[in-house]
Order: C-alpha cells, then sequence, then structure tokens
C-alpha cells in the first residue's frame, strides 16, 4: 500500500502538475493577446511552454516535491507550491535568457502564468488530496493494522501512529505485552487459557497475555503488524515476527532486527517511529496495479456474457427447482476480509440445512467440504458445475475488488474457523475466479494440505505472466470439462 501511495504522489500528480502548468502557459498567452492567435513566433513561445514542463518533470522526480503529499495539510501544501514556483520561475527564465528567448514573451505573460500556475495547481492539489484520502480510506484499500505494544506504552504509540489513520490505516487489534511473559512468544503455540479480548479505545478489541498470541489473531481481519515492544528481548520478539510472517502479513518492528526466515526486510519511518519492516512478498506496486486493471476489464466482459447467460440459464434453474436463480454466501477474502460470493444456484434451497447430514461423506481431509455425486445438487445445477458456468456471476465480485480473476480459493466462514496460522497465509492474496488448483485437476485432490500447498507455491511465485498462465489453463480446461465437479 505505502507502494501504491508513491505512485499517486509520483506519477498522478506529475501528469496533473503538467496540465496545470500547460493550461495555465495556454491561458496566460490567449490573455495577453486578446483571444487572437498571433503570438508572433509561435515555434519559440511553443518551447518556452515546454520548457516549463520540462522543469515540470526534473523537479518532479529528482526533487522528489510531492513525497508525503497525502499526509502533508493544507498550509504545507501551499508553502509547496509556493516555493515551487519560486524555484522555477528563476531557473527557466535564466534558462530563456540564455537561449535569447526573452523577446518573445512579455511580462504580461509572465505574471499571468505565474498566478494562474499557482492557483490551478494548488486548487488540484487540494481537490486531488480529499479524493485520494477518500478513495484510500474505503474498505478494500484501508490496511488493517493489529498493535504490539507493552501497556505502559499502549498510549503513547497509539498518540504517535494517530496520522497513519487519518489516511488509509485503521487499526483493528491491540496487543500488549509484558516483559516478564516474553518468554511465550517462544515456548508456547496454545491459547488455551489464554485471556479472552477485551473492549479498548474506541471499541478496538484488546488481547492481554503472550500465550498463543498468533492464534488468538488467526481469525481477526488485518494485513499488517506493528511492533513496539522495547523492554521485550530481541529472541522472543523475533519468534513473534516468524509467526507473524508465517500468515502473510507485514510486520513493522521499532528496534533493529537480523533478517528472520524468507522474510524481506527494509528500514522506513511509520508514524514517527523508525522501523524495520518484515514482508515474506515483494513490494511490487506497478504489478500489482496492472493486475488490478486486468480485473476491472475482465470484471466488464465477464459481467456481459454473464447477462447473456442468464436469459437461457435462470429459466433452466427455476423449472428444475423452486428457489431464487442466485447463490450468494459469505466468504472470506484478502486477510480475513468478510464478502458476499455469487453465482448460479446449483443445489436445492436447503442444501445448507443437508450438509450436517453428509458431512460423514466428506473426501477431503481438514476444513473443506467435498463429496462425489453430491444430492444436494440439482440436474440443471450437475451441467453448470460440469461446464463451471455457475461461476460466472463472480465475475460481479471481481469488479468490485473482493476477487481477482486469478488467487486463491476463497474459504466460507467455518473453514476459515477452523485455520491456525499456516492455513491463513493463502489468504495474503486476494481470492481468484481461478488459481492453481483448479487448474491441476481440483476433482482429483482429496487432501486440504494439498489445496493449501498450490495456493501457497502461486503466491510465493506470483508474477503477471503466471496469471496470464493460469488464465489460458482455466479456458482449456472449462472447455475441456477436466477437473469440474
Amino acid at each position: 500500500m505505502q507502494r501504491a501511495n508513491r505512485l499517486i504522489e509520483k506519477y498522478v500528480l506529475w501528469l496533473i502538475d503538467m496540465l496545470c502548468i500547460h493550461g495555465a502557459y495556454l491561458l496566460a498567452t490567449y490573455i495577453r493577446y486578446a483571444g487572437r492567435w498571433d503570438w508572433g513566433d509561435r515555434t519559440q513561445h511553443y518551447m518556452v511552454g515546454i520548457l516549463f514542463l520540462f522543469f515540470c518533470t526534473i523537479y518532479s522526480f529528482f526533487v522528489d516535491w510531492n513525497r508525503n503529499f497525502l499526509i502533508r495539510g493544507d498550509f504545507r501544501e501551499l508553502v509547496a507550491v509556493a516555493q515551487y514556483h519560486l524555484l522555477m520561475l528563476p531557473v527557466t527564465l535564466t534558462v530563456v535568457f540564455m537561449l535569447r528567448w526573452s523577446r518573445i514573451l512579455s511580462r504580461n505573460v509572465i505574471g499571468n502564468f505565474t498566478i494562474l500556475s499557482f492557483l490551478f495547481m494548488l486548487a488540484a492539489h487540494l481537490i486531488c488530496k480529499r479524493i485520494f484520502r477518500r478513495v484510500l480510506s474505503t474498505d478494500q484499500l484501508t490496511q488493517r493494522m493489529v498493535v504490539v505494544t507493552q501497556k505502559q506504552d499502549l498510549e503513547d504509540t497509539l498518540l504517535r501512529i494517530a496520522p497513519l489513520t487519518e489516511l488509509n490505516y485503521r487499526i483493528v487489534g491491540i496487543a500488549c505485552i509484558e516483559p516478564e511473559e516474553a518468554e511465550a512468544l517462544i515456548n508456547d503455540d496454545s491459547a488455551e487459557g489464554a485471556a479472552a479480548a477485551e473492549s479498548g479505545p474506541e471499541g478496538i478489541p484488546v488481547y492481554t497475555g503472550a500465550a498463543g498470541l498468533t492464534r488468538r489473531l488467526t481469525q481477526l481481519s488485518f494485513d499488517e503488524v506493528f511492533i513496539n515492544t522495547p523492554d521485550i528481548p530481541q529472541r522472543c520478539a523475533a519468534a513473534l515476527i516468524s509467526r507473524f510472517e508465517d500468515m502473510g502479513v507485514v510486520c513493522h518492528y521499532t528496534l533493529d532486527l537480523p533478517s528472520i526466515g524468507k522474510a524481506r526486510s527494509h528500514v522506513g519511518t511509520l508514524g514517527g517511529y523508525s522501523v524495520v519492516s518484515y514482508s515474506r512478498y515483494e513490494d511490487g506496486g506497478t504489478k500489482y496495479l496492472v493486475k488490478r486493471l486486468m480485473d476491472i476489464a475482465g470484471g466488464i466482459v465477464g459481467l456481459l456474457i454473464t447477462a447473456i447467460l442468464t436469459v437461457f440459464i435462470a429459466p433452466a434453474i427455476l423449472m428444475d427447482s423452486p428457489g431464487p436463480v442466485f447463490f450468494s454466501q459469505i466468504r472470506v477474502g484478502k486477510n480475513g476480509r468478510r464478502f458476499r460470493i455469487y453465482k448460479f444456484r446449483s443445489m436445492y434451497r436447503d442444501a445448507e440445512e443437508r450438509k450436517k447430514e453428509l458431512e460423514a461423506q466428506n473426501e477431503m481431509s481438514g476444513p473443506m467440504f467435498k463429496i462425489g455425486n453430491d444430492p444436494r445438487i440439482t440436474r440443471v445445477g450437475a451441467f453448470l458445475r460440469r461446464t463451471s458456468l455457475d461461476e460466472f456471476p463472480q465475475f460481479f465480485n471481481v469488479l468490485r475488488g473482493d476477487m481477482s480473476l486469478v488467487g486463491t480459493r476463497p474459504p466460507t466462514e467455518e473453514e476459515f474457523e477452523q485455520y491456525d496460522e499456516y492455513y491463513r497465509r493463502r489468504l495474503s492474496m486476494k481470492p481468484g475466479l481461478t488459481g492453481l488448483w483448479q487448474v491441476s485437476g481440483r476433482s482429483e485432490i482429496e487432501k486440504f494440505d494439498d489445496v493449501v500447498k498450490m495456493d501457497l507455491k502461486y503466491i510465493d511465485n506470483w508474477s503477471l505472466q503466471l496469471d496470464v498462465k493460469i488464465l489460458l489453463q482455466t479456458v482449456q480446461a472449462v472447455l475441456g470439462g477436466r477437473g469440474a465437479r
């Protein structure tokens, strides 16, 4: 998410600044010549405009003046824009004078351009800042954070990281660990006998005690962990970070630590603290942006196809068995986020109630439920599943951002309640319409651990090329009727 913010600060604002400068220069020149297009040497006028744009590019990428754009206030924004113009004018006008282009410029053009560019850029920055903040504060983009600290440092820690909550972070859990119980982070994996969560500041759940901490946090929906435990030995903190690494969440630690497992580390700042951040995965902001654009394009095309299919599938479902055309169910997405998934109904209306009667016939070991010749599936439903047509309404979930075209299988809430730290890591990426386990003959897989291994293999080796490969294999599998049941 920090990488996404940097993309906004660098590339989006660069384009906005270019538009503001270009528009201000054209308007200033238009005003000077009273609406006439007889500017004299028009080529040199254009070259001066290009010179302003060139300065904008150099200043944006080498000076990086828009760093921290999203967190600086309105007054600081005004000062930053003013400083930009105070530097741009003498530098560019010096170059204009040296190139002997100054004869085509009047003080009227320079004065109007300065005022208009300053006003355009300031207004654009203030408007964009509010738009970006509103977009980043949506549930899909908000980073959910768990704060781990000592009781005596809790108030100060929350105060110092408070600016983060004004941007795109939301604290969803607090864990208090005392130095005298730190050894439990190394020696105890069980949550049995540990205190239940209590309600803390603003209703945030507070977990006390080190015993089985990560196990108790498994069902909590969160993306990152912030650890500020100065009095706890580093070897105990290292064990805690290792467990969070197993869960696939990003971990920020406020003191220096050696490398932990396979997690990549980098030094930075967070909420006024110097932190070492551990993440098992590369921060591929640009690649994730392309993946999301692929999801949007695929979601639009998929929904158009779904609309056409509904005309034919809906009557068949209704004639085959009473009940709705579409089936919806709460599933668990990225890092524990709940969302409602949609499919064409392929089972009888009382399928969920009858599931308890069939649990003894479950062919899958582990939390996942699957049986052959499921009596709950209707005749039309059997055809829909065999051809994977029942999955098409999920393109709505893809377009909304709950799912991706390619990802891991989204578990039900009942399955998720049985997860441990290892299983939870498969939720460190968005679930997908298809994935490695779907194109590897999903009907032949009988162990849930095999599903997890394939999902983790996808996560650990993710690339855009892999997504394209899986999509092509999915089309081949669907057309061949392979692997669906």
